[in-house]
């Protein structure tokens, strides 16, 4: 499993603190120095979440670039390669498999996808 996260980021130190607990080993990479690639993102958003959801709305650079007013009107193509190339702006953490993503982290999520 790969782990895209921000140790500093309390809702990472939670996802990560849930997969040790259940011994599922991850490669964490962090998520401002290398952020996931834009086929991994369009895999989350074919896994059925929103192109918003991917979105880290309550980070500084949200808000900086004014992305509530920006993300509307951007296609789907400009908001995936915004992501890909600010790290910052990702909603953490995202964890995949081959064939498994989740996007943010819910303990009930974790325990339905991961557990």
């Amino acid at each position: 499993m790969k782990m895209y996260g921000y140790m500093k980021c309390g809702t990472c130190r939670k996802a990560t603190k849930w997969l040790d607990a259940k011994g599922i080993g991850y490669d964490f990479i962090d998520i401002t120095e290398q952020p996931p690639k834009q086929a991994e993102l369009k895999r989350a958003l074919a896994a059925g979440y929103e192109l918003k959801a991917l979105f880290n709305k309550s980070g500084g650079q949200y808000r900086e670039l004014n992305m509530k007013y920006k993300l509307p009107l951007m296609s789907e193509a400009e908001a995936v390669k915004l992501l890909a190339d600010n790290g910052y702006l990702v909603k953490r953490p995202i964890c995949l498999t081959k064939d498994k993503i989740t996007v943010g982290f819910k303990e009930e999520t974790f325990d339905e996808v991961w557990g």
